[in-house]
């Protein structure tokens, strides 16, 4: 990673300062005059030749560039002698420049830093049992890596042998490491524990998680604001008025017998300071540096133009399910209807749930396979939204979802249903050709931290409104527990869309946060939509990668980890950065309307315009970067707070799931 002092704009801007002092040192020194010259020329060249050159560039392709206009205005100072004030203008320009791009590599670091959790090389496991060190960019899915305790895994995959735990608070946020077995997933840059682990590479090393976190950061770092694309399409046209406005301001005096370097001079002072250095830096830098923060947290946002919209919210709509609670349910209790045992009826939904997405579907597939039983092929997969699935087993049409599935009464059924609910557990029925066979109870528990998150949200935004498709007995329990006013249970994911559209018609600008497929037209529909792809979409404790962790069609962004926790501050985040372009604006705006009234009605000296119009400049820049490095101390303090030993947490199902089965 290159440090400040090695961007070419540093050092040139570092040069020019050299040159500059020492020009000055040899004025007053009383050197020759052609020695002072000498050096004025050599600090006009190393600060003014990269924006000479780039000005010369833009204007071939019919673009009036502000960098010219300084490297103009520096030229015509020195041409009536005033050798010290142009030099002064070419010295802080270059520096206000050298700053933009200390503040875009800082940014771009961080984006960088994102894939430095991966490992240089993967130890490659080849099919007669011999190793070789390989770059770990070259891993591609199908191969088998060697992971030894405390290296990084290199790839994303799934454990073949050996059981450890692994730490993946680097990229998931998950503080505790988790015991990770055969059969479970794991992510690339995660820490590998005490065990040694055989991995099958599922993808290659281009579409890992976090390299997809690191491209989707970068290409909204290439994005531009509204805001910013506004004051660029005025700049251009701005920029020929000032041009314009300095032509006629040195013109018409002379008409009328004004003197010649008197005139210029104003005109010079006038072209300096109305030009809008200041205004066109004063959007774009605050915004990338909020984008490389909120990378840096593992929010993924698809362009700046979500942070603008995330700072406007002030209405927010929560999923249940991988939302507020952890994403990892529990399958605890299998209820038999038709004389086939519990094993029978688990092994029977666990095989229509084979092609599922959904986070309730996966638990169910774990659970069995997880108890050893042989699930049979299942054909015909149907996934209804909100509803469930349907699959062909063994000759059988199998149906796994909600009670409302059935389609019609059954005493027996719905009393089991509502027990369970009472419980606060979620109910799923299982129906072999529209019979029923059997009921599964499944419980998840609240995400860590869920109410001093709520309570973040609802002080920031306001009072969260949780829209879920579960039933409302156990959504209710939920919400109890967890202190939410607003709860909206047993809806379609149509019906979640309306509810949205009712809040948007009533003047509100909502965040929607979900996961999976079922919550695609919510968050598609939402001033911004945001997908859980954390810990239980990641990977952890043996979870399947979701498609919905890095696809983006529908939603603005994704949240890697912690998404309870991260939508407070991103959110504060977004709205800190919007505070920091308006009110670089602001002052971009009011130092030039002082300083051109100044010249205009007054006399404003040639080296008070070139300090004040620079600096504010460089003012600008620097406020910019105070977003990058506040943030980063505040994360370190963080970090500091969670590096306290924590036992190795458990996810797999336990005992107590079994004996809920037999009873």
């Amino acid at each position: 990673m290159r440090t400040a002092l090695t961007l070419p704009e540093v050092r040139w801007a570092g040069a020019a300062l050299l040159a500059f002092l020492l020009a000055g040192g040899l004025d007053l020194a009383g050197a020759p005059g052609p020695v002072v010259t000498a050096a004025y020329l050599a600090c006009y060249a190393l600060g003014g030749w990269g924006p000479a050159v780039e000005g010369i560039r833009a204007l071939a392709q019919r673009r009036l560039d502000v960098d010219l206009l300084m490297i103009v205005a520096a030229a015509a100072a020195a041409s009536i002698g005033h050798w010290f004030d142009g030099g002064l203008l070419i010295v802080i320009f270059a520096t206000s420049g050298a700053l933009e791009a200390v503040m875009t590599a800082r940014t771009r670091a961080d984006i960088a830093a994102l894939l430095d959790l991966t490992p240089e090389t993967a130890t490659l496991v080849e099919e007669d049992g011999t190793e070789r060190q390989i770059p770990a960019s070259e891993l591609v899915a199908g191969r088998t890596v060697l992971v030894r305790p405390g290296e990084r895994i290199p790839g994303d995959g799934r454990v073949l042998d050996g059981v450890s735990e692994v730490d993946a608070a680097g990229l998931t946020g998950e503080p505790v490491p988790v015991r990770t077995a055969p059969g479970d997933e794991v992510l690339a840059g995660t820490v590998n524990g005490t065990g040694v682990l055989r991995v099958r590479v599922l993808r290659d090393a281009a579409d890992t998680v976090v390299a997809g976190v690191a491209a989707q950061v970068e290409r909204a770092a290439e994005t531009k604001a509204d805001r910013q694309l506004f004051i660029e399409r005025v700049e251009q046209r701005y920029s020929v008025l000032v041009v314009a406005a300095t032509v006629l301001l040195f013109t018409v005096p002379l008409l009328f017998g004004a003197g010649f370097e008197e005139t210029l001079l104003r005109a010079i002072v006038f072209m300096i300071v109305a030009s809008p250095c200041a205004i066109v830096l004063a959007t774009m830098p605050p915004l990338l540096a909020a984008i490389a923060v909120a990378g840096r947290r593992g929010t993924l946002v698809k362009d700046v133009t979500v942070l603008e919209a995330l700072a406007e919210v002030d209405a927010v709509v929560l999923d249940k399910t991988g939302t507020l609670t952890s994403g990892r349910p529990r399958v605890v209790q299998v209820t038999p209807l038709d004389g086939r045992s519990a094993d029978e009826v688990l092994a029977l939904a666990a095989a229509a749930e084979a092609g599922s997405e959904h986070v309730l579907g996966r638990a169910v597939r774990r659970h069995a396979l997880d108890r050893g039983l042989d699930l049979p092929a299942a054909s015909d997969f149907v996934a209804v939204p909100g509803e469930g699935v349907r699959a062909e087993v063994d000759g059988t049409e199998v149906a796994v979802g909600r009670p409302e599935l059935l389609g019609r009464p059954h005493a027996v059924l719905d009393d089991l249903v509502r027990e369970l609910q009472r419980d606060g557990r979620t109910a799923v029925i299982v129906l072999a050709d529209d019979e029923p066979v059997g009921v599964l109870g499944l419980s998840d528990e609240p995400r860590p931290g869920a109410e001093a998150a709520l309570a973040a949200l609802r002080r920031v935004v306001g009072e969260p409104e949780v829209l879920t498709g579960d039933a409302p007995t156990p959504a209710r329990t939920l919400a109890g527990r967890l202190g939410l006013n607003r709860l909206r249970a047993g809806l379609l994911p149509a019906d979640k869309v309306a509810v949205l559209r009712e809040r948007q018609a009533s003047g509100h600008r909502v965040l929607a946060v979900g996961d999976g497929i079922n919550d695609a037209p919510l968050l598609a529909g939402a001033d911004v939509g945001l997908v859980v792809g954390g810990p239980a979409a990641a990977g952890s404790g043996g979870e399947t990668l979701g498609a919905g962790a890095l696809s983006l069609e529908a939603a603005d962004g994704v949240l890697t980890r912690d998404p309870l926790g991260s939508l407070a501050p991103l959110v504060e985040l977004a709205r800190r950065a919007r505070r920091i372009s308006r009110a670089n604006l602001a002052f971009a705006a009011a130092v030039i309307v002082v300083l051109v009234v100044w010249d205009l009605v007054g006399a404003l000296p040639l080296v008070v315009g070139v300090a004040g119009h620079e600096l504010s400049t460089v003012l600008v820049c620097l406020n910019g970067l105070r977003l990058l490095i506040g943030t980063r101390r505040e994360e370190r303090r963080a970090a500091r707070a969670r590096t306290r030993p924590a036992p190795v947490r458990e996810l797999r199902p336990t005992a107590s799931a079994t004996g809920a089965e037999q009873g």
